[in-house]
């Protein structure tokens, strides 16, 4: 009698079932993965905005300057209104220091993510007036 060994016709499909039943619980999981990227990318881009925003303001402060007297750091002048970074490249953008191409600045919109199509920004809003603090927005409508 001849001894044949593998797998049988039933082995196979019940692994190809199972490992179908395994795919299709762990696609969608997995899919959304994108969004979660770029939200994370915009909350980190805005603690930088506002870490910079505070830190070029304290700089400020600390020298005495008047609130639209620009302000250098790490050797960057960083153009000032009324005490905070302005927004634009010479503001904010020149603060955090976006020189790696990720991110873009956009007048309508703030910040954008490069690459990335629909709403997916962080605004920055000029300081208003004395004593009033910029404020940085995340817009994820369409990310």
């Amino acid at each position: 009698m001849k001894h044949q060994s593998g797998f049988t016709l039933i082995e196979l499909i019940m692994v190809i079932v199972i490992l179908g039943i395994l795919a299709a619980t762990a696609i969608p999981k997995f899919a959304d993965l994108k969004t979660d990227a770029r939200l994370s990318a915009l909350e980190g881009l805005k603690g930088a905005m506002d870490a910079a925003g505070s830190i070029a303001h304290g700089v400020q402060q600390a020298k005495g300057y008047a609130s639209g007297t620009a302000v250098s750091i790490a050797g960057s002048t960083v153009s000032m209104v009324n005490g905070y970074p302005e927004s634009g490249v010479n503001g904010i953008m020149l603060a955090i220091d976006v020189s790696s191409g990720k991110y873009a600045w956009n007048s309508a919109s703030g910040v954008t993510i490069s690459g990335v199509v629909g709403a997916c920004a962080v605004s920055y809003v000029e300081a208003t007036g004395a004593g009033v603090a910029a404020q940085t927005i995340i817009d994820s409508t369409d990310c």
